[in-house]
């Protein structure tokens, strides 16, 4: 029997390797800039034209490299930063297991332009398919100029499986920040389709998150400084009130190093106990310095998933850290002994007057007395006379219902269940009482409970679909237009969904600084354009949401904003939400799978007695 097992070709195997380093064309800018700093860059610019595919270029002015080190470059586990087996639990510099520029050269079109500062003379080098195709002397700028064209050109199962250039924008500006957060202290740009998306010049670490995110975020940042025998914490954490509902604005890093842990995140989440609104995440950018020994990069072919040796005693600085921060800087609550004591009132109560309780008490009664139905009734009356008094309700409710309500005699005769809500519509809406958010309307076998706010998502969320089906929703062009400060790919997308968006009711224009609105749909209210505009950028920007669910997304963030309109409510509109709500198909659930309605049996009610 022959043998079976060979070598694979060196082709092959880099193609294999590719799939491992190379997932997306944001991978090969990783991979490139991350190679220009360890070559001791100090200005690197990034040229992409249709979010990679057809050209990715990087050019620094670093070392460059010589005519031999140019051809070495390419080869597997070819390194200059590894010469030792120690060296690996000593490394300091970004790659160094020499795969990343053999596994792009096998799946792409590439050309070297390099030249070291005491040379005259450069180096080019073009390569397909890891075949060098030409080599030659050229005259160039010191550094290195890398250009990868074609990306995926033999392995057409994996250029189809890219997404739409505006998600792949997104990735690579992703892995663009990182690097340069990281390093504050060197220039970078970022070019797309002859335009500029980033200029960055060198400087400080909160200079530098201001040139990325906006002007607006230097007022938002919060310093962090901790300095200990296992690790060094410093950069800075957002304020709560800067907290968003997706966790874009979270970055660690390790000597200088991008990483992603679960586990510390936990961390700053706890020392942000109680300081932010449910289902937000705050902000963060912290370096972390420690011995290189104590971690392994080497878990991962991105290199972005870390051990740590201590990583329990290092969760317990972090969080300390963040929670030192945050009080000295007055942005933790504190007790405050100058308050007087008292309670805080709600506010539909301020300008009421104050009215002394009193206590009914009624000398005839007798415990004994067989006849204790009137005594009961008594007290209902008193008690629904104290609720009466204390505002609970609307001005159209009975006290006859209470009395009803608390009649033992009458509940014990009731077998109605209300398990669901099949009831006369009718009979429910004789009469209510409002309480907050919540309507009860008084039924035979106990309370329906209504949630006002939800069931008015329910309703404006039908009525803009309905309206979106048969034509575009009205626009209302604002007097003066709202800027929202955003990256280079969310301006992509909206660009990218721009009929949808303007179908729904958005007008909008693309600045420098993000996108500015110029008109809104006309149901919103000055203050729902920014919240909506916000809930759609962070919708897009998720790649697992299908544009058919775009329409979905935006009517939710538009009937959600829009429902926190007040409504005076009497017994009219009370009625008209109740009927309008029992129109919708789905009348029990918001859109986003809120309960609106609850059945409040006797029975519920009668087990706290």
């Amino acid at each position: 029997m022959s043998d079976i097992i060979r070598l694979l070709p060196d082709h092959i195997a880099n193609q294999i390797a590719a799939g491992e380093v190379i997932q997306r064309p944001a991978s090969v800018i990783k991979e490139l800039v991350e190679n220009a700093i360890d070559a001791k860059a100090t200005s690197i610019d990034v040229y992409i034209k249709h979010a990679g595919r057809t050209l990715i270029q990087v050019i620094d002015n670093g070392s460059g490299m010589s005519e031999q080190d140019a051809r070495m470059a390419f080869e597997r586990h070819a390194t200059s930063k590894v010469s030792v087996i120690d060296d690996l639990f000593a490394l300091k510099t970004k790659g160094f297991r020499g795969e990343a520029l053999a596994s792009i050269a096998a799946i792409a079109h590439v050309e070297l332009k390099t030249r070291k500062p005491e040379n005259e003379i450069g180096i080019s080098i073009e390569i397909e398919g890891s075949k060098i195709v030409d080599q030659s002397q050229i005259t160039c700028k010191s550094g290195s100029s890398f250009s990868i064209k074609n990306l995926f050109f033999n392995v057409p199962a994996r250029r189809n499986f890219l997404k739409s250039d505006a998600i792949e924008f997104k990735h690579i500006e992703e892995d663009f920040i990182r690097v340069a957060m990281a390093h504050p202290e060197l220039s970078f740009s970022l070019h797309h389709n002859d335009s500029i998306c980033y200029i960055l010049p060198e400087g400080n670490l909160r200079k530098r998150i201001v040139d990325i995110f906006g002007k607006s975020f230097n007022d938002k940042l919060v310093p962090v400084d901790e300095t200990t025998g296992i690790v060094k914490i410093s950069g800075y954490i957002g304020k709560p009130e800067a907290a968003k509902k997706t966790r874009g604005e979270q970055y660690f890093f390790v000597n200088n190093r991008f990483f992603k842990d679960f586990y510390f995140n936990h961390a700053i989440t706890q020392a942000f106990e109680n300081l932010l609104a449910p289902k937000t995440f705050a902000s963060y950018f912290l370096f972390f310095e420690i011995d290189p020994s104590s971690i392994d990069v080497n878990v991962h072919p991105t290199k972005t998933e870390i051990k740590f040796e201590e990583d329990k005693e290092i969760y317990a600085i972090l969080k300390s850290s963040v929670k030192q921060a945050l009080g000295k800087y007055n942005i933790a609550p504190s007790l405050d002994f100058e308050q007087e004591m008292g309670f805080d009132l709600p506010y539909e109560m301020i300008d009421r007057p104050v009215v002394e309780p009193k206590i009914t008490i009624n000398p005839n009664y007798n415990p004994f007395n067989s006849t204790s139905n009137k005594s009961i009734k008594s007290v209902a009356s008193g008690m629904s006379n104290a609720i009466k008094s204390s505002g609970f309700g609307g001005s159209n409710f009975k006290t006859e219902d209470w009395e009803n309500f608390y009649n033992i005699e009458e509940i014990k005769e009731s077998k109605d269940e209300f398990p669901t809500l099949d009831i006369e519509i009718e009979e429910v809406k004789k009469e209510y009482v409002f309480k907050g958010n919540l309507m009860l309307f008084p039924t035979k076998s106990g309370f329906l409970v209504l949630h006002t706010t939800r069931a008015q998502e329910r309703v404006l969320y039908d009525e803009i679909m309905q309206t979106f089906v048969i034509k575009a929703l009205n626009s209302q062009q604002l007097l003066f237009p709202l800027q929202v400060d955003c990256t280079s790919s969310t301006k992509l997308l909206w660009e990218e969904n721009k009929t949808t968006l303007e179908r729904m009711g958005y007008n909008w224009q693309s600045n420098e600084l993000g996108i500015e609105i110029t008109g809104a749909p006309a149901e919103l209210n000055d203050d729902s354009i920014l919240y909506t505009v916000q809930v759609i950028s962070e919708k897009l920007a998720m790649e697992t949401i299908d544009k058919s669910e775009i329409a979905h997304e935006i009517a939710v963030g538009i009937a959600v904003a829009n429902a926190t309109k007040k409504v005076n409510w009497n017994k009219e509109t009370a009625n008209n939400l109740f009927d309008t709500l029992f129109q919708c198909t789905e009348h029990q659930y918001t859109p986003q799978g809120k309960r609106i309605l609850y059945t409040l049996t006797t029975e519920e009610i009668l087990k706290n007695f």
